[in-house]
């Protein structure tokens, strides 16, 4: 069966794309037709705006800080008046500043915060006023995609990074809270969670030792998810959350209920919440906990972590 991936015509938006996995998911866009916005702080976004061109779709570099909240109304003003409207939105700009959380300033939650989750909002919030008018102009359902980025991080929790699992926490909420406000005028919305060799996480990943395939994390293997969530066979995919890397995507199911206690008498005790709940907790063996420290069985990839 023939399947549409074909983008041309459409507008898209990637946050982050100077460099790293924003650069792959644009050079993807591109090469499915798409013309994309590029937006990174540095002169990266114009040299990735000439690597989209060079793929035969147009491109336009916005240099802007996505951690102030009206650098989304610039890039979606950006997308309308130079190529007449937006279509998807991939948002993927981030940072981190590791620390423990004993150790945790508030300038390093800030930032973090700030580029992250504040950063998601803000596009997502001027992409949805746009598609709102578009839908009510068109008067019915039109062409939306938005790609948050999440992490595992936001599941498992990293010790080093209270401030980062925090904000791809919060992602996951403003992804899913977005999606059932714009379902209604068409649009889908989906988060990812990906694992990608950049200069972001060059620190982290030991290198992959089998020269004969593209590396196990490259950045490549995650943008093909990116160009199908933006593309038209994924319209019945929304509020949806997939970890990426390797040769794999893993859709997640929602969270589960594994025990509900009832009050014998119609109002808890706390001698009877020790009762039910810490007798509950005496049985269950350690780390079955809500962290999902199980996702880490997903990974065959045979790359260590040397962080």
């Amino acid at each position: 069966m023939n399947r549409d991936t074909d983008l041309s015509g459409r507008t898209a938006i990637v946050t982050g794309a100077g460099s790293g996995l924003g650069r792959a998911e644009a050079l993807r866009l591109a090469e499915l037709g798409a013309n994309v916005i590029v937006n990174d702080l540095g002169d990266d976004a114009a040299v990735v705006a000439d690597e989209v061109r060079t793929l035969g779709s147009e491109a336009l570099a916005v240099q802007a800080d996505i951690s102030a909240w009206k650098t989304g109304d610039e890039l979606v003003a950006a997308a309308v008046d130079t190529f007449g409207g937006l279509d998807i939105v991939v948002n993927n700009a981030g940072i981190v500043r590791d620390t423990m959380i004993f150790n945790l300033t508030e300038d390093k939650w800030d930032k973090v915060l700030d580029v992250h989750l504040k950063g998601h909002a803000a596009l997502c919030h001027a992409a949805a006023v746009h598609f709102r008018s578009a839908s009510k102009a068109a008067g019915g359902p039109i062409y939306g995609r938005i790609v948050n980025t999440a992490s595992e991080a936001a599941l498992m929790g990293a010790a080093g990074q209270p401030n980062y699992s925090a904000a791809k926490a919060g992602i996951i909420g403003l992804t899913l809270s977005t999606a059932q406000g714009l379902g209604r005028y068409g649009v889908r919305a989906n988060a990812i969670m990906p694992r990608a060799r950049t200069g972001m996480t060059e620190a982290v990943f030991a290198a992959d030792s089998d020269s004969r395939r593209l590396d196990i994390l490259a950045p490549e293997r995650v943008a093909r998810l990116v160009g199908f969530l933006s593309g038209p066979e994924a319209a019945r995919i929304s509020s949806e959350v997939f970890i990426v890397y390797g040769d794999f995507v893993a859709l997640l199911r929602p969270a589960d209920i594994e025990e509900k206690f009832i009050a014998s008498t119609g109002v808890f005790d706390e001698a009877e919440l020790a009762e039910k709940i810490g007798g509950h907790f005496e049985g269950k063996a350690p780390g079955s906990g809500f962290a999902a420290y199980h996702l880490a069985e997903l990974d065959e990839t045979g790359i260590e972590n040397i962080a």
